[in-house]
C-alpha cells in the first residue's frame, strides 16, 4: 500500500512547498492537505490506538493530553508510517522544503509517536525542547499529521501559531483528517491548542515526527519545553506558569550538565 503519494517527492512540488514555507508567518511553516495516500490515511485513522495504549498522560497547569510511542502495541500501519518518514528520500524532501540540510529523526519517544486528547484536553502555548536530552542533537523541525474526521471549529483544538512574544495569535488551522503541518522549531515557534469540547467518543488525534541536525554553533543553550500563558488568561496563570517553567528548566539544565538522566 502506498503511504505518501509519489507526487510529494517531485522536484517541482518540493520547490513550491519551500517557497510557501520560507514566506510563512509568524514563523516558517507549511500546511499540506491529503498528505498520506487516501487508503493508508483511512487505515491509520480507523486503527488509531486508544487512550489505554498511551504511555504518558499529562494533567498539569499547562497541558492535558496523552501520548504514546510504543509502536509494538499499535496497528502495524503505524510502524509502516514511521519507517516511511525515516527514509533517506523523505529526509531529503524535508530538507528541501525547510531549507535545513541533513535532517534526521531518532528511534525513541522523542522521534515519533502519537498524541491524543479526550474532552477537555488542551496544550498551552509553548516552544519545544531544543536539544535532545540524551543524544545532544538539535531539534529543528516538527511534523504533525492530524487524524480527525469531520472536526468542527466549535470543538476547539485548533493548532495555533503565535507571534514571538505571545501577544497575538497569528495563524490557526483545524486539526483536520490527513492534514499535515510542518514547522521550524526555534526560540520563537510558539504553538499549542486550546481546550476542546467534543461529543463522547471523539478524541483529538495526531501522529508526530521530530527531526534533528547535529549540534551547531551559535544555537541557544539547552532548555526543555517553555510554556507561556495566553494574554487573556490573567496574571495569576501567567505568574504560576513563569515560576514553574523557570524552576523546571533550571533544574533540568543542572541535571543535564551533571550527566544525570531524568
Amino acid at each position: 500500500m502506498q503511504i505518501i503519494p509519489a507526487s510529494f517527492f517531485e522536484a517541482s512540488n518540493i520547490k513550491e512547498l519551500n517557497a510557501q514555507f520560507e514566506k510563512a508567518t509568524p514563523y516558517k511553516h507549511i500546511k499540506i492537505d491529503n498528505f498520506l495516500s487516501p487508503e493508508f490515511a483511512e487505515t491509520i485513522e480507523s486503527n488509531f490506538p486508544g487512550l489505554d495504549k498511551m504511555s504518558r498522560n499529562y494533567q498539569g497547569l499547562n497541558e492535558h493530553k496523552s501520548e504514546g510511542a510504543g509502536f509494538e502495541n499499535f496497528h502495524p500501519a503505524f510502524s509502516e508510517l514511521k519507517a516511511a518518514l525515516n527514509t533517506p528520500e523523505f529526509y531529503k524532501a524535508l530538507s528541501g522544503i525547510t531549507g535545513i540540510e541533513n535532517l534526521y529523526s531518532v528511534n525513541d519517544a522523542l522521534g515519533m509517536g502519537v498524541h491524543q486528547g479526550s474532552n477537555g484536553s488542551f496544550l498551552d502555548i509553548h516552544i519545544d525542547f531544543n536539544i535532545h536530552y540524551d543524544r545532544n542533537i538539535h531539534r529543528r523541525v516538527n511534523l504533525l499529521i492530524f487524524m480527525n474526521k469531520d472536526w468542527k471549529e466549535e470543538y476547539g483544538g485548533l493548532i495555533e501559531l503565535w507571534n514571538k512574544d505571545v501577544s497575538k495569535l497569528e495563524k490557526f488551522y483545524l486539526p483536520s483528517f490527513n492534514r499535515c503541518v510542518i514547522f521550524e522549531t526555534s526560540e520563537i515557534s510558539y504553538h499549542g491548542y486550546g481546550k476542546i469540547s467534543v461529543p463522547e467518543g471523539v478524541h483529538r488525534k495526531s501522529f508526530y515526527g521530530y527531526y534533528y541536525t547535529d549540534l551547531r554553533e551559535g544555537a541557544a543553550g539547552y532548555h526543555d519545553t517553555v510554556f507561556k500563558a495566553r494574554p487573556e488568561e490573567g496574571l495569576i496563570k501567567k505568574v504560576k506558569t513563569d515560576v514553574k517553567e523557570t524552576l523546571k528548566n533550571n533544574i533540568k539544565r543542572i541535571f543535564k550538565k551533571a550527566g544525570i538522566k531524568i
